[in-house]
């Protein structure tokens, strides 16, 4: 069993809790700038005073609307300014905040609310209210529903007009390190979703922990990020905590604004999941292609991988460095505008990031900090930094925090980030949590400098016929790197060989008809069965295969005419695959792989 651990440098006293950075911030430095806010196409700064007498303002509605101390409040919204004004609001009156992620259905609703026994909702749109609506006589606990952009924050911060502001500083400071903070439901790649108990605690400990010792180059003065992933998703949540307690400039942005806000915002470093980095490098391969420079594309991908390499062993030399100045001005430069100018690093997780895609980024001038972390270890349980990296790996553990490598190979996780337990669930806690230990379900390894790296999931080990294991990840990464790819599932649990499902990104198959002579109607389902389509997909299943064994190796693949969606119950909100619902509702096209 191999252990590693990073001891805390940063030691929260017990009477702390979430509210006291920003509060302390506004009555130290009240015009400091702390947040900026979209207001007709303009960032508008957010001062530390203006920030804490508006949380302060709701909170009092909150205590206003009888929500006590401990009392669980849901948000049902996507990343926006009010999103975090509400969640320090809800602590600021001593509340449990509940996040529901935006494009949930009304029975996922209906679960979150009604295990977690919320009083209250606050509900961004009013296809979220018709959806609370919808299952609301089956909550009879849940008191109060208000609407975002239906204005009802005007009601809820008019009704609390009558409370004092010394009843709202001593419901402020109800909250201990010890009291829960927050539940957040698992994403139910394998089951129901559970709610995660998070301390006030937790999330300042592994927030001020990793600003100062895995993020301390990062998060220097001045420093500022753009947040559009899902602040229903612990990561996002822990960075909105850590920009907080570390005075960092934090935005709101979504999708399909991001790229006018990237360049308007100017963010300093970013967030962000594979699957972003993975479309960012495939967009820019196609755009090339499109304009007749796609040699010149990847030769200069080639060149940044390259240099990133030469950096961790002796340095490039100068006819590589003379490559690299001629692609910055090229190539290089220009990606880095389109995320605003002044990104130089940009921290991944959620799933795995792959090597080839971590060297080209940092050979392009943004460092990608990958990093490893579940719901249950409050986001970060690892991370590379900027002056310890080795890419590919997920780093080392943040202070605070030990790993350790079960004799199993299970990855296994205690520390300052680490939950209290499942809400309403003692039996999964308890086969979760081993004396202060999580049993995370990942498999990996530890290297002799403490680097992590995660090879695969426990359950998700397929075990063919011949009794071959083969982890199904590794081989999914690589095929899902092709520009053409979506999603890819890996399967043959139980069969006499290994075989995929493959999907088709929508998006990138435009320039790609263009350049192939296709008519732009052609479809996605039509696609999937042109010879050209085919061969590409076969070249790059080729090519995962030759990182495995023969036994190891995809034998069958089948291209499907229509993508893994959320909306069809197959991906998270934070792009995980469901494997277990993909397996059912394509259970007849895994059969013919083997007919």
């Amino acid at each position: 069993m191999r252990e590693f651990s990073v001891p805390e440098m940063v030691q929260v006293p017990a009477d702390e809790n979430l509210t006291d950075a920003p509060f302390a911030r506004a009555a130290e430095h009240p015009g400091a700038i702390v947040l900026r806010r979209q207001d007709g196409g303009i960032w508008r700064p957010v001062t530390a005073g203006g920030f804490a007498a508006e949380v302060t303002e709701v909170a009092k509605g909150l205590v206003a609307a009888g929500i006590e101390p401990g009392d669980r409040v849901a948000l049902v919204s996507r990343t926006r300014y009010e999103w975090t004004v509400l969640d320090y609001a809800i602590w600021a009156a001593g509340a449990v905040t509940v996040p529901v992620y935006e494009t949930s259905s009304p029975a996922q609703i209906e679960w979150i609310i009604g295990d977690s026994g919320a009083r209250a909702v606050f509900a961004e749109t009013s296809e979220h209210l018709a959806a609370i609506a919808e299952v609301r006589e089956d909550l009879p606990g849940l008191a109060h529903v208000w609407g975002i952009d239906a204005g009802d924050l005007e009601d809820v911060v008019a009704a609390g007009a009558q409370v004092t502001d010394e009843t709202a500083e001593e419901r402020r400071r109800s909250r201990t390190a010890a009291d829960l903070a927050t539940l957040i439901y698992t994403s139910g790649t394998t089951g129901r979703p559970k709610g995660c108990e998070l301390t006030h605690g937790n999330f300042v400990s592994t927030a001020r922990n990793a600003i100062q010792g895995a993020m301390a180059e990062v998060t220097v003065d001045g420093s500022s990020t753009l947040l559009f992933l899902p602040l229903a998703h612990v990561l996002a949540r822990l960075i909105q905590v850590a920009c907080v307690e570390g005075g960092i400039v934090l935005g709101h942005s979504d999708v399909a604004n991001l790229l006018p806000d990237l360049a308007s915002f100017q963010p300093t470093f970013l967030l962000a999941v594979p699957r972003v980095f993975e479309k960012v490098y495939n967009g820019a391969a196609q755009k090339a292609e499109a304009e007749g420079k796609g040699r010149i594309f990847h030769a200069a991908a080639d060149t940044a991988i390259a240099y990133s390499r030469a950096l961790d062993d002796g340095g490039p030399g100068l006819g590589l460095k003379i490559k690299h100045r001629v692609f910055d001005r090229l190539v290089y430069g220009k990606l880095r505008a389109a995320v605003g100018g002044r990104v130089e690093y940009a921290i991944s997780g959620g799933a795995a990031l792959g090597e080839r895609l971590g060297h080209f980024f940092r050979g392009v001038g943004i460092t990608i900090l990958e990093g490893y972390g579940l719901t249950e270890t409050t986001a970060p349980a690892s991370v590379n930094r900027p002056n310890a990296i080795k890419v590919g790996s997920v780093g080392r553990p943040i202070p605070g925090v030990t790993v350790r490598i079960a004799e199993d190979g299970e990855v296994q996780v205690r520390g300052v980030s680490v939950m209290t337990g499942y809400w309403n669930n003692d039996a999964a806690t308890k086969e979760a949590l081993d004396d202060g230990w999580f049993r995370t379900g990942d498999l990996g390894a530890l290297d002799d400098d403490g680097f992590l790296r995660i090879t695969g999931r426990k359950k998700e080990i397929l075990v063919t016929a011949a009794g071959k294991n083969v982890a199904p990840a590794p081989l999914e990464d690589l095929i899902r790197a092709h520009a053409l790819v979506s999603q890819c599932l890996v399967v043959g649990d139980g069969r006499k060989f290994i075989a995929a499902l493959v999907t088709l990104d929508e998006e990138a198959l435009g320039p790609w008809k263009e350049r192939h002579g296709k008519p732009a109607a052609t479809s996605v389902a039509e696609l999937s069965r042109d010879p050209e389509v085919i061969a590409e997909i076969d070249a790059a299943v080729a090519a995962a295969n030759r990182s495995v064994s023969h036994a190891e190796a995809i034998k069958k693949h089948r291209i499907l005419e229509v993508d893994f969606t959320e909306e069809a119950g197959h991906m998270t909100p934070s792009l995980k695959v469901r494997r277990h619902a993909v397996m059912k509702d394509f259970a007849d096209e895994i059969e013919a792989l083997y007919s």
